[in-house]
């Protein structure tokens, strides 16, 4: 037997845009904050493969094991890998799986199983190739797929259909309100599937914002003036805990703040985590910073929170003269990937 699409086919992408399409001939998904697989199975061969072409198969064993049980000969599918850890989805966790021991990545494959959510089948089990049906066709031939073979206690506990719908306000309620989703994904019904291109095929970000302490400062590189500000988030015990920075300031800010900032001065700054620990965002200055006291707060815009921390470098929205730093608490943040994970479950 040989599939007719190879390893090295690339997925089709999505055009990054800020508002949701409208009208009849839109699909509408939510945007699952993993990381994308192609599932090629042909015989007993499993072969999982990122975006890049590389191979994910190593990484996740019990992907790997699970989609051989499907009682299909061949297939490929378009989909998310994700990570449940209790009661959220992870990525944090998604990122440990990626290790160089073999044992590591075992005990992680036990302890926290990995989960492809699957979202497009672009060959069927009898080896057919669908990529030049439509996605209308492509949807209802997944969903029949599903039906059939995901029914399984294992397989269903790592192998999962993702909900799509052609309503507009279903899509906004899940850009507006589920946690632990990267955004929404918009397709283009009629239309093929477009390998390696981003037409026919859009992305909104969801986007939150949360309220901050400013517990200390970095000044910037060059010249006397400020490169971020350090955010804070109290817990229930009052510790105030470094959670993440912002940068978005215009030159003319970097320069009026440094008296502002500097009359604030004061350790320890941070009560509870603190700047300088392992974080995405770590360089050689990491330790290179000033305290504050707790006296001013900010809102920002950020994607993704999670393990006490924002993944990404946040936007300053405003300041928020108006707001008691006591107030800037982490339980105004939904632990995320909660609800994302309820969802997932509804979909069956």
């Amino acid at each position: 037997m040989t599939l007719p699409l190879s390893y090295r086919y690339t997925p089709m992408e999505a055009q990054s845009v800020d508002v949701l399409p409208t009208g009849t001939g839109w699909q509408y998904e939510p945007k699952w904050d993993g990381f994308r697989c192609l599932a090629f199975k042909e015989s007993t061969r499993v072969e999982l493969r990122s975006k890049a072409g590389r191979s994910l198969s190593r990484y996740f064993p019990e992907l790997v094991e699970t989609l051989a049980e499907i009682k299909a000969n061949r297939f490929v599918l378009d989909g998310e890998i994700v990570v449940p850890d209790h009661r959220v989805l992870s990525f944090d966790a998604l990122l440990q799986r990626i290790h160089p021991a073999k044992r590591r990545v075992q005990h992680l494959a036990a302890t926290t199983p990995a989960v492809l959510i699957a979202f497009d089948l672009l060959v069927d089990d009898r080896g057919n190739a669908l990529t030049e049906h439509p996605l209308s066709v492509r949807r209802t031939r997944l969903v029949a797929f599903a039906r059939k073979y995901f029914g399984g206690v294992t397989i269903q506990r790592n192998i999962r259909l993702s909900p799509a719908t052609t309503d507009i306000r279903t899509a906004k309620r899940w850009l507006a309100g589920r946690a632990g989703l990267d955004g929404v994904i918009a397709k283009v019904r009629d239309l093929p599937y477009q390998s390696g291109e981003r037409t026919g095929m859009v992305k909104v970000k969801r986007i939150r914002t949360a309220d901050c302490v400013v517990g200390g400062f970095r000044y910037a590189t060059k010249g006397h003036k400020i490169g971020s500000l350090l955010l804070g988030l109290y817990d229930g015990a009052g510790l105030l805990h470094h959670v993440g920075f912002t940068s978005g300031l215009s030159t003319a800010e970097r320069e009026l703040l440094v008296p502002k900032l500097q009359r604030l001065i004061r350790e320890p700054g941070f009560t509870g985590q603190r700047p300088g620990g392992p974080s995405r965002w770590s360089t050689k200055r990491s330790s290179e910073w000033e305290p504050l006291a707790p006296k001013l707060v900010v809102e920002v815009a950020y994607d993704h929170f999670s393990s006490y921390r924002f993944r990404h470098g946040t936007t300053l929205v405003r300041w928020r003269p108006d707001k008691a730093p006591r107030q800037c608490t982490i339980d105004q943040i939904e632990a995320a990937g909660t609800s994302a994970l309820r969802m997932l479950r509804k979909s069956g």
